[in-house]
């Protein structure tokens, strides 16, 4: 009854992400015959730093297996699933709508840990639907397009994706354990998020500036690899073809202590 009351909690905020994201990614793949009719309008006479950024860009996409790291990997899918990811890890026991469906479901005879650890399980169950379903779309629709897709490469990021990107799920599910309502662990988890993506983007970059000391752009580089969204990305198994063990092993111990802070939150709450 456990796994039946969480999936009708979540099942309409988990329907909306697949339709989402299985739109996305067929909008991705088809999108690249015209991707690369307007790459070779790209001017290669342009200057400074935003010049440098744009080539590097467009030789990226002109390249199908950088074109769907670039666009779908890279942006399309982390962005939409981890706005998804915060949404699955928001409600739960505390922000029930009232005190009647709380005290609802203290009663049943099971334990705390039980009752978060079931919603936590069943979050994580749909968010690994969201991560994997569609991406392996890719390889079974790049055929339309006469390209190819490996499906190990789909696999390899979507796994990724959904260890790294748990962290925000896990936060969010921490943050509704201290909150009453749905809009401050929605607003304070996708915060950092942000701010997180932007600080790792400000680092890989001065880790890859021209000026950069070899020592310093060494250590900054190693450090952007332990980075959520750059585990996430898959950048490294892109770049190397190694799976970022570092950052998956970083990103996994982070999310499994952020549960264990939610469930000893809400065995200490009273309500």
């Amino acid at each position: 009854m456990l796994w039946y009351k969480s999936w009708l909690e979540t099942r309409s905020r988990f329907l909306i992400g697949l339709v989402l994201l299985i739109c996305s990614a067929f909008f991705t793949v088809l999108s690249y015959p015209q991707v690369l009719r307007l790459l070779s309008l790209v001017p290669s006479n342009i200057g400074g730093e935003i010049g440098r950024r744009v080539q590097e860009v467009a030789n990226l996409e002109r390249e199908y297996r950088g074109y769907i790291w670039w666009e779908w990997f890279r942006h399309n899918l982390p962005q939409t699933w981890t706005i998804f990811a915060v949404l699955l890890g928001t409600g739960g026991l505390v922000s029930q709508p009232s005190g009647r469906g709380a005290l609802f479901t203290l009663s049943m005879p099971v334990s705390r840990n039980r009752l978060i650890g079931v919603r936590a399980a069943t979050g994580l169950a749909e968010l690994f639907v969201l991560a994997f379903v569609p991406s392996i779309l890719i390889p079974l629709v790049s055929p339309a397009i006469g390209q190819s897709y490996g499906v190990a490469d789909a696999l390899a990021y979507s796994a990724c994706l959904f260890i790294a990107g748990s962290v925000f799920f896990s936060l969010a599910t921490l943050l509704s354990t201290v909150f009453n309502d749905v809009w401050r662990p929605l607003l304070f988890a996708l915060g950092p998020a942000l701010l997180l993506s932007l600080f790792e983007q400000a680092l890989a970059a001065r880790a890859g500036a021209p000026n950069a000391a070899s020592q310093m752009s060494s250590m900054l580089l190693r450090l952007s690899q332990l980075g959520i969204f750059h585990t996430m990305h898959g950048e490294h198994y892109f770049r190397v073809g190694q799976l970022p063990w570092l950052g998956l092993l970083f990103s996994g111990a982070l999310s499994a202590a952020l549960q264990y802070g939610a469930a000893k939150s809400i065995a200490r709450r009273d309500f």
